[in-house]
């Protein structure tokens, strides 16, 4: 069965609504968050991506009260055999995802400007595949921050980091360690401009957790880590006997901010 990009909000919205009726009512002050990456193969599928996301579902979005979307390219060698762009959206909450995907069929200025990604026959897609991670913002970042960056929005770099764990338990030591231990609040002194942090709710690979930070570029971004491991709270906190062994692997993901990005 084929699913279209609106049949998708919509299957995802569901899923959202299954999971969170396991969280408690103090989870309702949270952001949830969704990540769509568009994997892709060349030229010719980036510039459908790039005219649908321009054109069509970021005007629609805006649209209906969304605000602060992200649009994103991994920043890979450009032989690289799979590529990826990245949306970020803020969601605004259930009942108005679940309306989504309606509204988008219903939308004739979407469905024309969409037109050449949403009607892609089978043998020439826009993407060769599409992930959908779902986050529930941490307890002490509640809110996405857009960054407080300067510079040209072509030399930012945005980091995209996901921490795997062994284990719930240990994956929500490691959520602890972020909040209450610490983690974030050094991140916030030493300026990294993080955009957000979420636990997955549902993704591929979890239990995980992810988080974007940002930078003027690359130099700022190599400065400002150094900063961190070189810390004394850091080294003080990654050295207490209760974190230890709380990741198991890391993905380290470079993005450049698209020119019509909202960020």
């Amino acid at each position: 069965m084929r699913i279209t990009a609106h049949k998708l909000f919509l299957l995802m919205s569901s899923i959202f609504l299954t999971v969170s009726v396991c969280y408690s009512s103090t989870d309702s002050k949270k952001e949830m968050y969704q990540l769509t990456m568009y994997h892709y193969k060349d030229a010719a599928q980036e510039t459908v991506l790039n005219d649908y996301l321009k054109n069509a579902l970021l005007p629609a979005l805006h649209k209906y009260g969304y605000k602060n979307i992200g649009v994103f390219r991994f920043i890979a060698n450009d032989t690289a055999a799979v590529k990826t762009m990245v949306v970020y959206m803020p969601m605004k909450n259930v009942e108005a995802n679940l309306a989504l995907a309606s509204k988008l069929n219903r939308d004739s200025n979407y469905q024309r400007a969409g037109a050449a990604y949403i009607n892609a026959v089978y043998t020439d897609a826009a993407y060769t595949r599409m992930e959908v991670i779902l986050l529930k913002a941490f307890a002490l970042a509640a809110q996405m921050e857009l960054p407080k960056l300067t510079g040209a929005k072509k030399e930012r770099i945005y980091e995209l980091r996901s921490y795997e764990s062994a284990t719930e338990k240990i994956f929500a030591n490691k959520v602890q360690m972020f909040n209450e231990g610490g983690e974030i609040d050094l991140f916030k002194r030493l300026n990294f401009n993080a955009v957000f942090y979420g636990e997955v709710i549902a993704g591929s690979h979890m239990p995980n957790l992810m988080y974007m930070t940002s930078f003027e570029n690359k130099a700022d971004r190599e400065a400002h880590w150094k900063s961190f491991v070189d810390s004394p709270d850091w080294k003080k906190m990654s050295g207490l006997p209760q974190y230890q062994n709380n990741v198991s692997h890391i993905d380290i993901m470079f993005l450049q901010a698209m020119e019509y990005s909202d960020f």
